[in-house]
């Protein structure tokens, strides 16, 4: 670079250093204004009697948060513009400099990367080089400037290592002193440095924390309110459902049996008015979270909704008697599998089977309908002909049940059967810890025509 190049670069790195620090004066506000907001709504709250749900918030620390510290450097500034200070425009550009280097420091302490980057720690280095030699140059009011890089280096020095080093610097500190002050500066200046360092490290680490900490907080409420969002839409999409496939079914069947049989016609018609109120009850239950299946009411239902859309139901229990969140779950099994045979299957039977032993139960649904789909993920695959639908391997529905069995130590696979139609076969423990939430959790959409 040549020499006439230099004052052009000089003044370049001057405008870049100053749109920097309007930049984090424009943060600095905006938080101040956050903050400010924050504390209103609290304040509002409190004042109405109602509870905020939260503390109320403090001022976001940045680096103007060390900045009034700096005062303690007045008696030095003093001395220079009073000519009291040999050599002033030494102490003077020494002054600055501190100051120059005091504000890099402390600024770049409150984020994270920048106050572990190499620069910062190099800036901190010719801190203390610089308050050394101001202290051993002038000594008095100068020797105060070892608090402030205390001060510095607790906000920029935290971690294992902090105890250690704000234990050097204070000893360094007050050697420094006692060489131009002799044991009452040594003092006073050795434990300044110290307490400065480790109260600076502890305030800044704790409110970094406690940020911390109530993000954590906030993402955890947001994802509980997610996670209720998700089940009650699972509950209330999964029971309207099944009960609407019901009560279409059930309808059907009336529409045909009036013209000959009145009285099969107002029985279909009963059963409506029964589902229709069971769902109702349903859905209240899914709003207040407290609703539980039952195997034994899930198969009795199975058989009347298999009954009225003219499919032969077939079922077989044997084994143990199961837990109650063993039942819940399974009766979701049932009712998702018996739900698809309904509505998509073209079946004339279904088979339910349910085997336990002491160890373990299995549930298996097969109907002996088409097995292939016709939505939108079917279509042609690999080795397939054109225009041959392709076999769909269960939807959302039966992939929800999949995820909440296997939670549960369970399994759940779905497909074609050998002889035609299509399976669903459940395992699951008898006994299973924490299975609570899984039984009482509704599952997704109903899976592919089977």
């Amino acid at each position: 670079m040549t020499w006439w190049r230099a004052p052009r670069r000089g003044t370049a790195d001057r405008r870049t250093e100053q749109r920097r620090w309007r930049a984090e004066y424009r943060l600095w506000q905006a938080e101040q204004r956050r903050w400010r907001a924050e504390r209103e709504a609290y304040r509002a709250a409190r004042k109405n009697g109602g509870s905020p749900g939260v503390e109320e918030p403090g001022p976001p620390p940045t680096g103007f948060t060390l900045l009034p510290w700096l005062l303690m450097g007045m008696g030095a500034m003093s001395n220079v513009l009073q000519g009291r200070t040999a050599d002033p425009w030494v102490g003077g550009l020494g002054l600055l400099a501190f100051n120059s280097l005091y504000l890099y420091v402390t600024f770049r302490s409150f984020d994270r990367r920048r106050r572990e980057a190499v620069s910062t720690r190099v800036a901190l280095g010719l801190m203390g080089l610089l308050t050394t030699g101001l202290a051993l140059g002038y000594g008095g009011d100068w020797l105060v400037f070892f608090p402030l890089l205390g001060l510095a280096a607790g906000a920029c020095l935290r971690g294992p290592l902090l105890g250690r080093a704000g234990t050097l610097l204070a000893l360094y500190a007050g050697a420094i002193a006692y060489v131009r002050g002799g044991w009452d500066d040594a003092s006073s200046i050795g434990y300044g440095t110290f307490i400065s360092s480790m109260v600076t490290a502890a305030i800044l680490g704790l409110s970094e924390a406690v940020r911390e900490l109530r993000a954590a907080r906030e993402e955890l409420a947001r994802r509980a309110v997610e996670k209720e969002r998700l089940r009650f839409s699972r509950d209330l999409h999964d029971l309207l459902g099944h009960t609407l496939s019901v009560i279409v079914v059930k309808s059907e069947a009336a529409r045909r049996l009036a013209p000959r049989d009145l009285d099969a016609a107002l029985a279909q018609i009963t059963d409506i008015e029964s589902v229709g109120r069971q769902a109702l009850t349903e859905i209240r239950e899914a709003v207040t979270g407290y609703r539980e299946g039952s195997l034994a009411t899930e198969l009795t239902r199975a058989r009347s909704a298999l009954s009225a859309a003219s499919v032969e139901p077939v079922v077989h229990q044997s084994g143990t008697p199961l837990d109650p969140q063993s039942e819940a779950l399974l009766g979701w099994v049932v009712r998702e599998a018996v739900t698809n045979v309904v509505r998509h299957s073209h079946a004339t039977r279904c088979e339910i089977t349910v085997e336990g032993t002491t160890e373990r139960v299995r549930l298996t649904v097969t109907d002996n309908g088409t097995g292939t789909g016709t939505g939108p993920d079917a279509g042609t695959g690999a080795g397939e002909g054109a225009g041959r639908p392709r076999v769909r391997v269960g939807g959302t529905g039966l992939k929800g049940l999949a995820e909440r069995l296997a939670a549960a130590a369970g399994s759940l696979t779905a497909g074609p059967a050998p002889r035609g139609g299509f399976t669903v076969t459940a395992e699951l423990p008898v006994a299973v810890d924490g299975l609570v939430p899984a039984a009482v959790t509704a599952p997704r959409e109903s899976r592919s025509p089977s």
